[in-house]
């Protein structure tokens, strides 16, 4: 796990800032979602893969989800069956957020 001062020195831009986009394939890198939030429909399975060189996690705010510990190379999917907003987060760095809009 790096160290505080290894950690990005600015949070990311707000995810209410960020422009939704369709797909549904989301990259863990540099200690970040990317995209921040992403837009699907009903159904859809998204897909996280972890490109960074740290362990990171995806877990539903709400608790509608939750991966494993996610080591470098290897990712996690969850199928959205219900429309909503669901916010996620890393529980190992907490500042990673990002949000997927199911419509």
């Amino acid at each position: 796990m790096p160290s505080m001062s290894e950690m990005p020195s600015a949070a990311p831009a707000s995810v209410s800032a960020a422009k939704p986009v369709a797909g549904n394939a989301i990259t863990i890198r540099n200690f970040a979602f990317g995209p921040l939030v992403v837009t699907v429909k009903l159904g859809t399975t998204v897909h996280w893969a972890n490109r960074d060189s740290e362990a990171h996690t995806v877990t539903g705010d709400a608790g509608a989800f939750s991966s494993p510990v996610l080591q470098p190379g290897t990712g996690y999917s969850f199928t959205f069956t219900k429309s909503g907003t669901y916010a996620y987060h890393c529980t190992i760095h907490p500042f990673m957020t990002g949000k997927v809009v199911v419509s």
